[in-house]
């Protein structure tokens, strides 16, 4: 199968990222995060990764208002920074956590089927509960140590975690979800989801 081709906005990426983007079938081209969603969309792309990266996403008003134009348009995926991103451009809210999650070791429940995977983490805001409830998004992944949203997804249009699936050394329990991405483009490509209501009123 010819690679998919992925944006990747740089909210500040790891190179491990980008490893096993291209492990699971992908060419990457590093985007800008300021670059806008028309360029995005210009491109080409199969799918558009929201990669990591530092602080409060609330103040990057210009890359959520770029997400909320590719959600529906394009498969997106996000990563810690890049599922707050994704969270608020769906029309949820985010806070600062009390204490930060910092390390290897955080026990994380997936909803689908209850399995608990151990991630690594390294964030001080999280997705406020229930502010996604009228988004058409559901919770995907919850922490068990404090019940935080720990992942979400709008099926067939878009998902993400918060938590490290690249991360390594470290738990590896995490790395399937890249290939739920190239899944996601290989659907998304054969039949167009449709916009969400949110997304398509912001």
């Amino acid at each position: 199968a010819p690679a998919r081709r992925v944006a990747a906005l740089d909210l500040g990426i790891k190179a491990n990222m980008l490893d096993l983007l291209s492990r699971s079938g992908c060419e990457v081209t590093v985007l800008p995060a300021s670059t806008p969603a028309s360029e995005i969309l210009a491109g080409g792309y199969d799918g558009v990764l929201l990669s990591n990266g530092p602080g409060d996403p609330a103040p990057l008003s210009g890359v959520i208002a770029t997400v909320s134009e590719l959600i529906g348009r394009v498969p997106v995926f996000g990563i810690c920074l890049g599922h707050q991103i994704l969270s608020l451009a769906l029309g949820g809210t985010t806070y600062k956590l009390p204490f930060g999650h910092r390390g290897g070791n955080h026990p994380v429940r997936r909803a689908e089927d209850g399995r608990v995977e151990i991630t690594c983490q390294n964030h001080g805001f999280a997705v406020t509960p229930g502010s996604l409830d009228k988004t058409g998004a559901r919770v995907t992944h919850v922490n068990l140590n404090d019940q935080t949203i720990e992942g979400i997804a709008l099926d067939g249009v878009c998902f993400s975690v918060q938590y490290h699936p690249e991360s390594g050394p470290g738990p590896r329990d995490a790395r399937y979800l890249f290939d739920r991405f190239t899944e996601l483009m290989a659907r998304f490509q054969a039949v167009p989801a449709p916009l969400p209501e949110p997304a398509r009123s912001a």
